[in-house]
């Protein structure tokens, strides 16, 4: 007989500076502290992970399939023990396949990559959220098109893997202006201040029970639109994560799980289901 699995969840997570969050940079106490504790939080113990990083852009969604993935350390000017970080979980040629079989089926192509490894986007959160590196990981590759409504049907046609146990991971951060952020750190309100005005609005959209789903694609799809868009996310990359954990949790309302101070700005994390 089989046995039933609980439906996983679906979460866009604030992934922090590069491997700060696990080496302790400034800024990041409370990041850290809370992708330490959010794994314990879920009521899933999951089949898998799938992880849309900020940090992998393809042409045509890309997932990697390697059985034993390498880490990728691609950030620069950090101390060295930044670049001796292990996390040796397993890979999964078989949620790879399952992966593109749903995007085929969703009429989006989809390619495996083999010898990929993961970068830090996905490396850095997973070891304070899954220390042991025991579940499987899939990275799938942002679109290259970065068109906000294209990352939505990606969620939405990946929304099935919750329901096979595995946890949707997009991993970004919900405000991006480096320049800005470096500011920030040194105490430049203003930044914080600007920050303030997206992270209310991405908080109303994600999460006012009195939106519709299609509501929130619509907002989100014009999200340049935003109060100090432009400023949170010069280039989109980081947020598009979001896009697509929205849509693999249609017909949910997100719910905050993290809302703080991060690198010196208003960040949040949200999670569907």
């Amino acid at each position: 007989m089989a046995v039933a699995v609980a439906r996983a969840p679906a979460v866009y997570i604030t992934h922090g500076g590069g491997p700060f969050p696990v080496i302790g940079g400034p800024g990041h106490a409370k990041l850290s502290a809370f992708l330490k504790s959010y794994a314990s939080s879920l009521p899933v113990l999951p089949t898998g992970l799938l992880v849309v990083s900020a940090h992998w852009e393809e042409p045509q969604a890309t997932v990697t399939s390697g059985a034993q993935p390498p880490l990728i350390y691609d950030y620069y000017g950090f101390p060295p023990e930044s670049y001796e970080l292990k996390y040796p979980a397993p890979g999964s040629p078989q949620l790879a396949d399952r992966v593109c079989s749903l995007l085929k089926v969703a009429g989006m192509p989809c390619r495996k990559d083999g010898q990929r490894g993961w970068d830090h986007g996905t490396f850095i959160p997973l070891m304070l959220m899954y220390p042991e590196a025991k579940v499987p990981v899939v990275q799938l590759s942002l679109l290259s098109s970065l068109d906000p409504r294209e990352h939505i049907r990606l969620g939405e046609a990946l929304a099935p893997l919750r329901d096979e146990g595995v946890v949707i991971i997009g991993s970004g951060s919900s405000f991006h202006n480096v320049p800005a952020l470096f500011a920030a750190m040194k105490g430049d309100s203003s930044a914080l201040d600007r920050s303030e005005s997206f992270d209310d609005w991405l908080q109303h959209v994600c999460t006012d029970p009195s939106l519709s789903y299609e509501k929130r694609a619509e907002l989100l799809s014009a999200w340049r639109q935003a109060p100090e868009a432009a400023y949170a996310h010069p280039r989109e990359e980081h947020l598009l994560p979001l896009h697509v954990a929205l849509g693999a949790g249609k017909g949910e309302v997100g719910k905050l799980v993290f809302a703080d101070l991060a690198m010196g700005v208003h960040c949040n994390s949200v999670q569907w289901g």
